[in-house]
């Protein structure tokens, strides 16, 4: 098999990431404006399919995760691909563990965050997704109210139900 050239070679490795031939034709130096001819066009030769088969197995087999993001940064950077290289930036942060966005949950925080999202989605959209989630209680339900005003009705009356039985095993205790 013949050598590629620079840009050949460039246009495979990031072929075999993005799966996008214009992407990867610009990312290997192409110019705006020919890249999605260029990558059409060496889609279609031999040499190129030989090479892209030979990175395809090779990441299958022995694939480095944080290197290959590392040289995509790189790429992306040198490039002047500011998104791409701030995505891949993230996802350095994350496979290393510097994420910084997870915070330890407690109990109550969750409840908070849960009552906030259920107020800014609102009644309708909220019982929508407990019949979503919980089926099996609405299924008989939900036949014997029709209107609007009689399903706000039904779900006042399960949670009341609930929050009363709750409340007395409480009593209990």
């Amino acid at each position: 098999m013949s050598q590629l050239n620079d840009k050949q070679e460039q246009f495979c490795q990031n072929y075999v990431l993005s799966r996008n031939a214009t992407k990867a034709a610009k990312a290997a130096g192409y110019s705006e404006a020919s890249a999605y001819n260029q990558g059409h066009r060496l889609l279609q030769e031999e040499r190129i399919k030989e090479r892209l088969k030979e990175l395809t197995n090779e990441m299958i087999t022995n694939v480095d995760v944080i290197s290959e993001i590392e040289k995509q940064y790189e790429v992306a950077r040198n490039g002047g691909h500011g998104t791409t290289a701030l995505k891949a930036l993230e996802l350095l942060s994350r496979v290393r563990g510097n994420n910084t966005d997870v915070e330890d949950k407690t109990a109550e925080s969750l409840e908070a965050d849960i009552i906030g999202i259920m107020q800014n989605l609102g009644f309708e959209q909220c019982y929508l997704l407990f019949e979503e989630a919980f089926p099996e209680q609405f299924a008989d339900d939900v036949e014997d109210y029709e209107e609007e005003e009689d399903v706000q009705l039904l779900l006042t009356e399960e949670l009341t139900s609930t929050t009363d039985t709750e409340a007395g095993s409480n009593d209990d205790t």
